[in-house]
């Protein structure tokens, strides 16, 4: 399996950032880390193992990246405002950015599937219906899809613009992007079981919101006995990579 370690400056971070590829050809796969983590984190927990068919078999090309979640979603005692201003700035270095060099680097330029875990689903998710013009698939595995366990009741227009649960809920049913949802590949999924009370909850909510505009999402409960780890998440990405490629 071919694989490529990249380090190039960002001008809308300001800093050097880090993307990791995995395989030369198939559908890209833009993979979001889970809180605070980095690019590395996915093959570190074996997530690139268990999906290694589907790279050497040249259905898929993998793209890790690196998260500022620690200036943004985490920094509960930073200021609201520049907390979501940086993450906004993360957001324009993935559209400007990264999209640029994937498109580059795959060469077929056709949609791109995000994915991640925790947090990262909770990006991918986010990504994906923001700019369903990039990205036509989405694989999200335990996210928690509101601003409100990160920022509290603050309110700001970029607050809102990075919250599925709030800019679904306040789609008109005729908006452009609601018909490009529904030709796009939507999957969220969590288990039922420790520390995925949240996520249960926001997924329904997504699934009533989805539903509400005749958006045909996959939402997927597992069972009680699936927490919200790692283990659990090897399991699934290959399972629902398989059914929807």
């Amino acid at each position: 399996m071919r694989v490529e370690y990249d380090k190039t400056y960002s001008p809308c971070l300001l800093r050097d950032m880090e993307m990791k590829v995995y395989g030369n050809a198939g559908k890209p796969v833009l993979v979001f880390p889970a809180q605070d983590g980095r690019f590395f984190d996915f093959e570190n927990f074996g997530m690139i193992e268990v999906i290694k068919d589907f790279i050497e078999q040249g259905r898929i090309q993998v793209f890790c990246i690196d998260s500022i979640d620690r200036e943004s979603w985490s920094l509960k005692d930073g200021d609201p405002y520049h907390r979501i201003y940086m993450h906004e700035q993360w957001f324009h270095y993935i559209v400007d950015e990264v999209v640029p060099r994937i498109n580059d680097w795959n060469g077929q330029h056709q949609g791109i599937l995000t994915t991640g875990c925790s947090m990262g689903a909770t990006h991918a998710l986010n990504l994906m219906l923001r700019r369903p013009d990039l990205f036509n698939a989405t694989i999200c595995l335990s996210g928690y899809y509101d601003s409100d366990l990160f920022f509290g009741q603050f309110q700001h227009p970029l607050i809102y613009q990075n919250s599925p649960m709030q800019y679904i809920e306040g789609m008109p049913y005729d908006h452009p992007y609601v018909e490009m949802y529904r030709q796009s590949d939507i999957v969220l999924c969590c288990g039922q079981g420790a520390w995925e009370d949240e996520m249960i909850y926001a997924t329904r909510r997504m699934q009533e919101l989805f539903s509400y505009k005749d958006i045909p999402a996959w939402i997927d409960f597992w069972g009680y006995d699936v927490n919200h780890d790692w283990p659990w998440w090897r399991k699934q990405l290959p399972y629902f990579l398989n059914r929807i490629l």
